[in-house]
């Protein structure tokens, strides 16, 4: 009962958080709507972060505030944007939408890789047994390009990193998911905005709704805005992860790659010097091609 009310209590602080966020972001279109749209999203990264740095004092849960953003951005469409949209278009949205919520909970629920050191106690790989984790000795983790999760405070199988927003951790046994998901978001919110536009471009044509057209156009433009955003630091991230995937190296090997011997390239001292100066190799590159072969086979 103490964890489900945690939990109930998280969700809440997340749902409300989302509220702050989007009132945040309303109104910069309501103040600012004749400035530039450079102007406009640089006013929203300061009242989006902003919302988050103080939200960051509360024990918000990061699944559920991606989940209340879903809904609400899912809902602002039903209510306002979809009755200037085709019906095509109309149904690829909603069924993007769906998509994502169903990747989401697969995600959230799928075992990304766990694995279970030899040196635990009898009881403990007893439980982990049931629960379906893979036990392992320590030579061969690092077979495995297992690394260990501070977070979840256990080896993952080809660890990538830790990911709060879908909070579960990115590993080999989920990572192909991700890429999916990852790209179904940035497609999610590129749709929106293609909506959002066309909504605002054929909003004079709507006569029925003119006496809250302020407040209706104000909202399409402020989620248009949170959408933008999303893509302009989701493009990178996922880029960055394309080249995780044709290099074949994860995040943590990169970021971290000092601390795992296999990266680790040791080259001669100069004559009277007494170190040696260590750079970076990649053990698993196997060339572009093989190195997709073998994300697209990960089991």
């Amino acid at each position: 009962m103490l964890a489900w009310s945690k939990s109930i209590g998280r969700c809440t602080v997340s749902f409300i958080s989302v509220l702050l966020t989007q009132l945040a972001l309303f109104f910069v279109p309501l103040f600012f709507s004749a400035s530039p749209i450079l102007i406009q999203l640089t006013l929203s990264v300061l009242g989006f972060g902003g919302w988050c740095k103080r939200l960051l004092g509360f024990n918000a849960s990061a699944p559920a505030f991606v989940f209340c953003s879903i809904f609400f951005i899912w809902g602002v469409y039903i209510a306002i944007v979809r009755q200037a949209i085709s019906p095509v278009m109309d149904v690829m949205f909603n069924v993007e939408m769906i998509m994502l919520i169903i990747g989401l909970f697969r995600i959230m629920l799928k075992d990304p890789g766990f694995v279970v050191r030899e040196s635990f106690s009898l009881d403990e790989l007893n439980e982990n047994s049931v629960l379906g984790v893979q036990t392992h000795n320590e030579s061969s983790l690092l077979q495995m390009r297992a690394r260990y999760c501070k977070s979840c405070q256990t080896y993952v199988q080809g660890f990538d990193h830790h990911c709060p927003a879908f909070g579960n951790c990115i590993g080999q046994k989920n990572y192909v998911l991700f890429m999916v998901l990852l790209v179904g978001f940035i497609t999610a919110e590129i749709s929106y905005i293609v909506c959002s536009s066309q909504f605002a471009s054929k909003f004079r044509v709507l006569e029925e709704i003119r006496v809250e057209s302020g407040s209706i156009l104000v909202m399409a433009r402020s989620t248009l805005l949170f959408c933008v955003l999303q893509v302009l630091w989701q493009g990178p991230f996922l880029i960055w992860h394309v080249y995780c995937i044709c290099f074949n190296i994860r995040t943590e090997e990169w970021v971290n790659w000092k601390k795992y011997p296999e990266f680790q390239l040791n080259a001669s001292s100069l004559s009277g010097e007494n170190y040696q100066e260590t750079s970076f190799k990649n053990p698993h590159n196997k060339g572009i091609l093989q190195n997709v072969k073998e994300f697209l086979t990960l089991k």
